[in-house]
């Protein structure tokens, strides 16, 4: 993987969620910020999920808000990590998480770059881990074993139980398509 020391901006579409999101990536003091706006139907309504992930150097979660707007209306999770394993879910300690060092938003394919950046795996290596995945539509917060595996410079493969995809990436580990049904794929993509 290149080291990335620019933004990036990228408008996913996601057939199956009938969904489309405004993604930008960029260098923090210390770090790395991702932000995206999915536009999405929740119940049938149309609604929006805005988040931000900050990362430290090592692409490790150290923080992320994310708000939902809904008819029903806005809902807020915080979430903080120390980079170790350790969580905390609206300012109390989750256990249930311990051990996780990424966070995995279930309606983005933004949070895939991180196990891919952190990783660091050669051609032919594969890697299993524990996340901290907010599944869509539920919105539940759980920890969920994934495996990468790097088939190739810019190709990985993506496994968790019984579901696999294949992504491919932008030399940056930014996701460009995901999955040969194209769960999201990138209609505009500019590294700046």
């Amino acid at each position: 993987m290149n080291d990335v020391t620019t933004s990036t901006r990228i408008l996913w579409r996601s057939d199956e969620f009938n969904s489309a999101e405004r993604f930008t990536a960029g260098p923090t003091t210390g770090g790395w910020r991702l932000e995206g706006c999915v536009v999405v139907p929740v119940d049938g309504e149309p609604s929006d999920i805005q988040y931000h992930v900050d990362l430290d150097a090592e692409w490790r979660t150290r923080r992320a808000v994310i708000e939902i707007h809904t008819a029903a209306g806005t809902r807020t999770i915080n979430l903080a990590a120390d980079g170790e394993g350790q969580w905390d879910v609206q300012g109390a300690p989750s256990q249930p998480l311990d051990g996780c060092i990424d966070i995995d938003l279930g309606f983005s394919p933004a949070t895939n770059t991180l196990q891919i950046r952190r990783l660091g795996l050669e051609v032919g290596e594969q890697h299993t881990l524990p996340v901290a995945w907010l599944s869509f539509p539920e919105l539940e917060l759980q920890p969920l074993e994934q495996t990468y595996t790097r088939l190739g410079p810019t190709r990985w493969r993506y496994a968790s139980g019984t579901y696999s995809a294949e992504l491919d990436v932008d030399p940056n580990g930014f996701v460009l398509r995901y999955g040969d049904e194209a769960l999201w794929t990138a209609v505009a993509h500019r590294p700046t």
